[in-house]
């Protein structure tokens, strides 16, 4: 949930600095949010869900 929370704000910020930015217009970003939320609806959510969480872990271990 942290994480799912945590990437959740990250892309609203860095879709709001693009919208400011002049680098997406209001109505593709709008199109965006819908795709994704429509998106999470579907049969492929937890697919999507279980690949982000793998990505997550994987950062996760990377000692420095």
């Amino acid at each position: 949930m942290a994480i799912s929370l945590s990437v959740v704000l990250l892309l609203a910020i860095v879709l709001v600095v693009l919208i400011r930015g002049g680098s997406i217009k209001p109505g593709p970003a709008i199109v965006a949010v819908l795709f994704g939320f429509f998106l999470a609806s579907t049969g492929m959510a937890d697919d999507i869900q279980r690949f982000l969480n793998s990505i997550a872990e994987t950062i996760n271990s990377i000692q420095f």
